[in-house]
């Protein structure tokens, strides 16, 4: 028995020994004998993280913990860590870095993984690749949990995201607002968490679209964005007063491209379909509103004008990403052309 794991926790952690590793989530993750941690995102790696080390200093606030590096290993030093200390406190063992780990460390895990040290939690991060599949798949048949660790992909996961985070912290979010966040700071996760947690601590009562707005209506991606809505729209003078103040306030022109092929390629997939936002989103790998805004715009649009507006891009892309002289130009033309095209012209 591992007595540094909650009493709670401990049958349930004796009894999966015996089956394939479970999948957790970040948020409820508990302390047990070993704890994997598996995935590139290093944000909800860290959360996971925290909340272990939380746990178990709520517990056993003496917890000592051991920061291992798996790549830079000496063998015996996992043995040595685990043993037990003069007084008693427990440990929490954190090693990192598995992706690039040693012969040593690999051959030291998989020994301690058949007699587990008691008052320890060994918590393992490998941010992904082939290198230790042999511990991994021994973790995970050992029962221990798991804890996927994958970039958000699509902005379904991202508002998923945010509406959790606002529950956490019980607070409320109008979907407008958790849309207009998400596409004015979702690229990065890290980021989208602290654009939540400032949010939180800093409004009082539920977060608006208007609010969202005030902080970050001037971000990157929300002005890229909002000059792809007016140009897939047809404003073209709208979408090119908005493109040059971005480009005069320092806004790059890759992001701009970037968002009006994005706008560009939603169209294109929900053109001409029949259906449910709801059952067209499962298919298409879109949130709801994503395909209520791109059957909006769709309407501007016929398959000639797509195609032009396809074309115009792929050139823009290259042009800003280095084969042109002249990438604010490129911008500004693909701009042009994608206004002119869906205003039929």
């Amino acid at each position: 028995m591992n007595p540094a794991v909650p009493s709670a926790k401990r049958s349930t952690a004796k009894s999966a020994g015996k089956s394939a590793g479970k999948i957790v989530s970040w948020r409820e993750v508990e302390p047990a004998p070993v704890v994997l941690l598996s995935g590139p995102e290093d944000y909800l790696a860290g959360r996971a993280m925290e909340r272990i080390r939380a746990t178990l200093r709520q517990d056993q606030p003496d917890t000592e913990i051991v920061r291992l590096d798996a790549a830079a290993y000496a063998a015996g030093d996992l043995m040595l860590h685990s043993s037990p200390s003069l007084f008693g406190e427990a440990k929490l063992i954190e090693a990192s870095n598995l992706a690039a780990m040693n012969d040593e460390f690999l051959t030291d895990t998989l020994a301690y993984l058949t007699d587990t040290a008691p008052d320890t939690v060994l918590v393992l991060s490998h941010g992904g690749g082939n290198r230790g599949k042999k511990l991994l798949d021994a973790v995970k048949a050992a029962g221990a949990p798991v804890v996927e660790c994958q970039p958000f992909k699509k902005d379904a996961e991202k508002l998923d995201f945010v509406a959790q985070e606002f529950k956490a912290a019980r607070r409320r979010i109008d979907p407008a607002a958790s849309r207009a966040l998400v596409a004015a700071v979702g690229s990065k996760l890290a980021d989208l968490a602290a654009a939540c947690r400032q949010l939180i601590n800093d409004a009082s009562g539920e977060i608006s679209e208007e609010l969202v707005e005030k902080y970050y209506g001037g971000r990157v991606e929300a002005t890229a964005f909002k000059v792809a809505d007016a140009a897939l729209a047809g404003r073209g003078g709208q979408a090119l007063s908005m493109l040059r103040h971005a480009l005069d306030t320092g806004v790059d022109p890759v992001p701009l491209v970037g968002a009006l092929a994005m706008k560009v390629r939603a169209v294109a997939k929900v053109a001409n379909l029949r259906g449910s936002s709801a059952s067209m989103a499962k298919d298409l790998g879109m949130a709801p509103w994503q395909v209520d805004q791109a059957r909006r715009d769709a309407q501007h649009w016929s398959q000639e004008s797509l195609i032009k507006a396809v074309q115009v891009l792929a050139e823009a892309d290259a042009q800003v990403k280095g084969a042109g002289r002249d990438p604010v130009y490129a911008v500004e033309h693909a701009v042009t052309v994608i206004s002119l095209a869906a205003a039929g012209r």
